[in-house]
């Protein structure tokens, strides 16, 4: 689990990293709509293969002829701890992708900012690959703690950060520091929460992080407008401090719990007997 999801991980930030030049290439070679183009039939085609593959995908849990009514991944509390750090986790996508635009804007180089973003996945991906590569023997929740610790730290000194190479380093560290709290993070949904709820428990996870970008992409955009140059990097700061203080607190929600013998809500594994 832990190496799958982080060659999700990787995947995801190499898009980052090779999705803009493609795009620009094939704006600036072929047509201004030619990126664009190319971006929907890649997610068309890519969405209907995925949708199309039956082998791989859960298997629905019965009980007889009837099928087993699973409660809901929001009933385990650590999937609930995990949703609040992930939304941390967004914060800092969101945050830094409007204010390296401003950084890069207000020294006059926008050209800059698809640099510094690709420096920041860059890093995001190469301890993505470092994370599937080692056999941890570290408990989750420890990796996940330190990991995050590790993020809050290095988000909170980008707003002193002043110059092109300080923002280059700064985001490198934190995008080494996200990978190790992502796939820790959907590794622990495998001992959290039963198999029939899994899917909807990585949904949640995913939503976080884009309900976190989209909030941190308008608080942050607002305080560049509002406040001076850099101030939108507070909440990638803000962000993954409250989050950490969460999971700090409840950390020992992210422990899982042993496993009731009932199937399903209000079914028992007892079979009903006749009593004289």
């Amino acid at each position: 689990m832990s190496t799958a999801a982080a060659f999700e991980s990787v995947t995801d930030e190499l898009t980052f990293v090779v999705g803009p030049l493609l795009a620009t290439a094939l704006c600036t070679a072929v047509d201004p709509a030619a990126g664009l183009m190319t971006e929907a039939a890649l997610t068309l085609v890519g969405g209907l293969l995925f949708a199309a593959q039956k082998g791989t995908q859960p298997r629905v849990a019965v009980d007889g002829h009837a099928r087993v009514e699973h409660a809901s991944a929001l009933r385990v509390p650590g999937v609930r701890v995990l949703i609040v750090a992930f939304l941390g986790i967004g914060s800092v996508f969101g945050g830094m992708q409007v204010s390296l635009a401003a950084f890069t804007e207000s020294i006059g180089e926008p050209g800059l900012n698809g640099v510094l973003y690709g420096v920041f996945a860059a890093g995001n991906m190469l301890s993505g690959i470092a994370c599937g590569a080692i056999a941890w023997k570290v408990a989750p929740q420890r990796r996940l703690v330190v990991g995050y610790a590790a993020l809050a730290l290095t988000a909170s000194g980008l707003w002193a950060a002043h110059s092109v190479l300080a923002l280059a380093g700064l985001g490198l560290l934190v995008g080494m520091s996200i990978a190790p709290a992502l796939i820790t993070g959907y590794t622990l949904v495998e001992s959290l929460v039963p198999a029939g709820a899994r899917t909807e428990a990585f949904t949640w996870l995913t939503g976080a992080v884009a309900l976190g970008q989209a909030g941190a992409v308008t608080v942050a955009g607002q305080l560049e407008d509002r406040f001076w140059d850099g101030a939108g990097f507070l909440v990638p700061m803000i962000g993954t401090l409250l989050a950490l203080a969460t999971l700090l607190t409840l950390r020992s929600r992210l422990v899982a719990r042993p496993r009731s013998r009932t199937v399903a809500r209000g079914v028992g594994h007892r079979v009903p007997v006749t009593v004289d």
